[in-house]
């Protein structure tokens, strides 16, 4: 085995699957080394040879139901260990689908089924983490991982104390040493390599969903002073004193039919939402009433503008033209599609407003078919952390784990539904579950006979799922 490990070490750094310089690994470190097994597709026999010795690491006594290889190195390897080994394998997907079954876990499984996980390189350990929290919550059962390389740098620990062996073929370590006995590389690059693992290493991480679920264990009294957003303290303290989390969504084209509701819905709801471009009969007038009622029954006006140009533009947007939307609307919907420009055109807008303001960024969609899935959603939370005018996110799942932002989910329903224009509608327990904070709820209470009537249940529904929540 030794013998082989050395050969191997010297074939990958003769293909160039091993190099030295200067590179940024996926977690952000500076590295002098990086380990990139992309190539050994274009070389079948080390391919081969590489998988084979990899699965004799797994221990022989423990039953296998199920191999899954992290994507999207390690898939090909996955693949191949299951057809030499006969035992069925699984994929978990990068994202959900946007169509057809959405499934995030593809292949044949049940629950309590052994599974084993199969990576190219560890670093921190995060990529394994999430594939292994998506695969628990189907049931399955990891025992063990098995990794070609790894990095010395703390993911070997991340991933044990999850309660995962790990098993790999090289330590960053060994290599060197294969390749200083053969010749490879000088004394001076394994001495740069050493001081840079002695000084390097990655924080201790927790499965994805243990961080973000204990926004959800909190209520929201107890989140009040984790805003880094004034309106957002705001919002979740008016939530907590009128035990609502109703955003009502008045999508309507005259100025009295949204007076008239927000007269109805205004000591129940926290927020009232509005597209001041579809409204037939805008005048001056109609935001001073509108602003009068909202001062009146203690809720907050939001323009769903969603702004997307680039920060010239949406400072425009947001300040000048007919509507002057920065003067009166306290929140504001906007995609991160144009980067983070955006943000500092939309606080130029603010310059000379006094009043708090707030943002919620579109992060995920509720529409069928929508792009905002995958590394959109990730680069989104990313680039809009950093922005203190971010109250929240607009999302139809528990994206986020700080718990001074507030989840906003749309398309809610009293029954799961879509319309004949792709919206897809959940029920209030069902967002609630998924980590919304705030509903938003429109054609449920505007379409309804009864309003008041309509605006009750929801405000009573969300709130025990809210309840119950905590509880858990």
């Amino acid at each position: 085995m030794e013998k082989q490990l050395e050969e191997l070490a010297i074939i990958l750094y003769e293909i160039n699957a091993i190099k030295f310089g200067d590179f940024v690994t996926k977690v952000g470190l500076k590295t002098p080394v990086y380990i990139d097994l992309r190539t050994i597709i274009s070389h079948p026999q080390i391919f081969r040879q590489l998988s084979t010795i990899l699965w004799t690491l797994h221990d022989v006594s423990e039953h296998v139901d199920q191999i899954c290889g992290v994507p999207y190195t390690a898939l090909p390897i996955a693949s191949l260990i299951s057809v030499e080994s006969n035992i069925p394998m699984v994929i978990r997907r990068k994202e959900a689908k946007s169509y057809g079954t959405k499934k995030l876990i593809e292949g044949k499984y049940k629950a309590g089924e052994k599974c084993i996980i199969i990576e190219d390189v560890i670093t921190s350990g995060s990529s394994i983490l999430e594939v292994v929290n998506d695969l628990k919550q189907e049931g399955l059962v990891i025992t063990e991982a098995l990794v070609i390389m790894d990095r010395e740098q703390g993911g070997r620990k991340n991933i044990e104390n999850s309660g995962i062996k790990v098993k790999s073929l090289y330590t960053l370590t060994q290599l060197l040493h294969y390749l200083l006995a053969a010749g490879k590389i000088t004394p001076v690059i394994v001495q740069n390599v050493e001081n840079y693992l002695a000084t390097c290493n990655t924080a201790p991480l927790k499965l994805l969903n243990e961080s973000t679920n204990e926004r959800l264990k909190m209520d929201f009294s107890s989140r009040v002073k984790m805003a880094k957003n004034q309106l957002a303290s705001k919002i979740l303290r008016l939530m907590d004193t009128k035990e609502s989390m109703i955003c009502l969504a008045a999508d309507l084209s005259k100025t009295d039919s949204i007076l008239e509701l927000a007269e109805i819905a205004g000591p129940h709801i926290v927020i009232l939402k509005i597209h001041v471009d579809i409204i037939e009969n805008f005048n001056e007038e109609f935001i001073k009433q509108l602003k009068d009622l909202s001062l009146k029954h203690k809720f907050f006006i939001m323009e769903d503008r969603k702004f997307a140009d680039i920060g010239n533009t949406v400072s425009l947007q947001y300040s000048k033209g007919i509507y002057k939307i920065a003067e009166w609307a306290d929140l504001i919907t906007v995609h991160s599609v144009s980067g983070p420009g955006i943000f500092d055109g939309l606080r130029k807008a603010l310059k000379n407003i006094p009043e708090d303001r707030g943002i919620f960024v579109v992060s995920e969609m509720s529409s069928e078919g929508t792009l905002t899935t995958g590394n959109y959603i990730t680069d989104s939370l990313k680039m809009s952390a950093t922005c203190d005018l971010v109250a929240g996110h607009v999302c139809q799942s528990n994206i986020f784990s700080d718990p001074g932002l507030i989840q906003l989910t749309p398309g809610v329903k009293l029954a799961k539904a879509s319309d004949d224009l792709g919206q897809q509608y959940n029920t209030p327990e069902s967002v609630v579950n998924a980590g919304a904070d705030l509903a938003v709820v429109g054609r449920g209470i505007t379409d309804a006979s009864d309003k008041l009537a309509a605006i009750l249940k929801y405000k009573d529904q969300l709130w025990s799922a809210y309840r119950a929540r905590i509880s858990h």
